[in-house]
């Protein structure tokens, strides 16, 4: 009985550090996780060398430290047109609105002040399905749609495929269809008659008429050219075709303050001329850059920002356009170690 204890004693002395360590480990990971608290030590994430995107004066966006207790690996960050920053608690679920250095939360989802933030469930069940339902500038007017900017209307159209505001909100683009000689409710009504028709003669005759009735209200909309997308804006000197481009979708983001058609490897203006052609690199980039006089572009895709003359800057993330004094700068964000905070260079671009 004696050897036996001794012996049992001898095992857990010579496995109990081990054991100890790696539960103590465990229990400081736990903890690290639940609160929220950055896993290594300040004194460690100090040591850490910034990323090389770090400017010599960056501005101070929010720290993590402090009263929120965040970590950099467990929240997303998005920014609102008039420079709110949203902040998003992966683990709690909880939001925070920075502006002006002053910080508001925690916010839960749901709460109006979250409106107008991208990608953010508010939690409102009542958002329409209907197409343009929340967009300002677009209304309905029995069953087409008008646009109404700056104090002007636009239309009806039976169809807006595509809408761009500027930022400064002064100037829009859409491409529009007129008249749609088959809407979605009368091809049903097409294909249900279809169905119920009992011989292939009756199927004649239904065909006939409806392909009069189309023609008939096309006739009536405007010929067969109301039936044809079209570029509709209130940008002074353009003269563009849809019909004989060379493709693309309009892109408001690309340039500031400006509207611009985006093919995969083009950039084009208003006007069909082709103000850039892309690298194959860059064809399809999630975000895409062009510098205000036409003359070079940035394509930003995992991180990494890269220019067309090769250069590249990495670890940044949340690029937008800003207007500083009358120069234009393309912005980014980075999580400083050394401070852990969120920090924001700019570019002259």
């Amino acid at each position: 009985m004696k050897k036996s204890l001794l012996f049992l004693l001898a095992i857990c002395t010579f496995f109990g550090n081990p054991v100890n360590a790696q539960v103590g480990g465990l229990l400081n990971k736990v903890t690290n996780n639940t609160l929220g608290k950055p896993k290594a030590s300040s004194n460690t994430a100090k040591q850490q060398p910034e990323p090389k995107c770090a400017c010599e004066q960056p501005e101070l966006i929010f720290e993590l430290g402090g009263n929120l207790k965040l970590m950099y690996s467990e929240i997303n960050i998005s920014v609102k047109d008039d420079g709110s920053i949203l902040v998003k608690d992966i683990v709690t679920s909880n939001f925070y609105i920075v502006k002006d250095g002053n910080t508001q939360g925690p916010i839960k989802a749901g709460d109006p002040r979250l409106t107008g933030f991208d990608d953010v469930n508010n939690g409102d069940a009542s958002k329409a399905t209907t197409p343009w339902a929340n967009n300002e500038y677009i209304t309905k007017s029995g069953e087409k749609f008008l646009i109404k900017f700056a104090g002007k209307n636009y239309g009806p159209y039976d169809e807006i495929k595509e809408f761009k505001v500027t930022k400064s909100k002064d100037k829009f683009a859409a491409i529009v269809v007129e008249n749609v000689p088959v809407s979605e409710a009368d091809g049903k009504k097409v294909e249900e008659a279809m169905k119920n028709a009992k011989t292939d003669q009756e199927k004649m005759d239904l065909s006939m008429k409806y392909a009069q009735e189309m023609q008939q209200k096309m006739m009536q909309g405007g010929g067969p050219m109301s039936t044809m997308p079209k570029l509709v804006t209130n940008i002074a000197g353009v003269n563009y075709d849809p019909l004989k481009s060379v493709g693309g979708t309009l892109n408001s983001n690309i340039k500031y303050d400006d509207i611009l058609f985006l093919a995969y490897d083009r950039v084009i203006d208003l006007s069909n001329k082709v103000l850039l052609t892309l690298k194959p690199d860059a064809a399809g980039a999630k975000d895409l850059f062009v510098n205000s006089t036409n003359t070079k572009y940035a394509y930003y895709n995992y991180g990494t920002l890269t220019f067309s003359d090769g250069t590249t800057m990495s670890d940044m993330f949340n690029l937008r356009w800003i207007k500083v004094n009358g120069q234009v700068y393309l912005a980014y964000m980075y999580y400083s170690p050394k401070r852990n905070a969120i920090m924001q260079c700019k570019i002259p671009f």
